[in-house]
């Protein structure tokens, strides 16, 4: 029984090290032309501002740059358990080009993903390579050691080993050997510094605390006028549905007393009418009821609201939830709420026709993934739904990332820090 503990032990292990040296290669390979192609976009849209044409371009292209950042935020805290809280200055919807470009380049947070880009295409690259490169070098040392050195006729270095036969291909076999050996501590330890690295740049420094009250502050003003807007939108919709609707079953059933006597046939047929206009108001109120709070999220929960949503899609949808408790109805709600935006984007504008949604909690934070299969092109700027969903959230102080390359597929990651009872 302890044997075969300790070989599922370091067969985790080995797990452990080659899904840290996939995941470092493939940070690697994105980590030089998106940071890249980030920084160079970024500097001549902010260069062709005095000409105009950056008024236009800057606001698209540090959106793009936020979406990047933020997707390497929830791979840090995903791959690597570490948090770096983005603390962007919300936009007003309705700002125009100019309002939007000096919005976002006065906000500090613009700025921190600006210098970010630099340190993630060197240093950054760097420590995400290293431990792929730790775990594939010794693998070359061992290729030449069986074999492989006969295919380099003019001899070949391997570190400080020359090879030039099999005897030197076997010595080149123990520097491999402990470079493994390294491998088998660091590679875990080398990616972590990688997310380490980006959060020293990407995370708010020492105004953290005060820019997060900020953040708060704006999002708490944004939560009021969301729920501000969202009574209107009851009023109006109770004013120019249920009610009506109710006040034409009085008037029928004010006409039904009056033509009871005289034309029971006619008094028979409104009642009818009435009954059918019952029916419908009471059909509106429970949409109504639906769209404040679910039923089915008071009563059963998120993980089962969300199943109860995925059943009413037109479009095939996975739901998986690993949910041991249930938050606060508020952070539920909120959840809730966004899930669905999420799903309703995907049908209307990703025209996918397939929906995977994850659900669960894990280190103290409530994460929802929906992935569709859709055309892709979902941004969080000012008029998208999505953008409504990012300040909901933000209240709660959440996080919304967006990865949604042309062509698809579309990846929308809601996390809200919460504990389940």
């Amino acid at each position: 029984m302890t044997i075969d503990s300790k070989n599922g032990s370091a067969r985790t292990k080995g797990r452990g090290i080659g899904l840290a040296a996939v995941r470092g290669l493939a940070l690697a390979l994105v980590a030089l032309p998106g940071s890249v192609l980030c920084f160079v976009l970024s500097a001549v849209s902010i260069a062709l501002i005095p000409v105009g044409v950056g008024i236009v371009t800057t606001p698209y292209v540090l959106t793009g740059a936020r979406a990047y950042a933020n997707g390497r935020r929830v791979l840090a805290a995903e791959w690597g358990g570490v948090r770096i809280p983005p603390a962007y200055r919300p936009l007003p919807e309705d700002a125009n080009p100019w309002a939007r470009t000096f919005g976002l380049l006065r906000d500090p947070a613009t700025w921190r993903d600006l210098r970010w880009l630099p340190v993630d295409m060197t240093a950054g690259f760097v420590t995400a390579l290293l431990p792929a490169a730790l775990l594939l070098y010794p693998l070359e040392g061992f290729a030449l050691a069986a074999g492989l050195w006969r295919v380099f006729p003019d001899g070949y270095w391997y570190g400080f080993v020359p090879v030039t036969g099999q005897a030197s291909a076997l010595g080149a076999a123990a520097p491999a050997l402990v470079l493994l050996f390294f491998a088998h501590f660091l590679t875990p330890r080398l990616l972590l510094v990688h997310f380490r690295l980006t959060r020293a740049v990407l995370g708010s420094g020492q105004g953290e605390l005060a820019e997060r009250v900020r953040v708060l502050t704006e999002t708490r003003r944004d939560a009021v006028d969301t729920s501000a807007a969202e009574l209107r939108r009851i009023e109006r919709d109770l004013h120019d549905g249920a009610q009506a609707r109710l006040v034409a079953v009085g008037m029928d059933l004010g006409t039904v007393e009056a033509l009871l006597d005289k034309d029971p046939s006619r008094a028979k047929a409104l009642i009818a009418q009435a009954r059918t206009s019952s029916a419908e108001a009471l059909s509106e109120l429970r949409e109504l009821v639906r769209g404040i709070h679910p039923p089915v999220l008071a009563e059963r929960g998120l993980g089962d609201a969300v199943r109860a949503l995925a059943l009413r899609m037109p479009v095939a949808t996975e739901v998986d939830v690993d949910l041991p408790g249930r938050a606060e109805a508020p952070v539920e709600s909120a959840a809730y709420f966004a899930v669905s935006e999420v799903l309703t984007n995907a049908v209307k504008h990703a025209e996918a026709d397939r929906i995977w949604i994850d659900l669960h909690h894990a280190d103290g934070r409530l994460r929802a993934t929906v992935t569709d299969n859709g055309k892709g092109g979902a941004v969080t700027g000012a008029g998208s739904g999505l953008a409504g969903v990012e300040r909901r959230l933000g209240t709660f102080d959440g996080v919304l990332a967006v990865s949604s390359p042309a062509g698809g597929p579309t990846l929308v990651t809601v996390e809200i820090p919460c504990a389940l009872s």
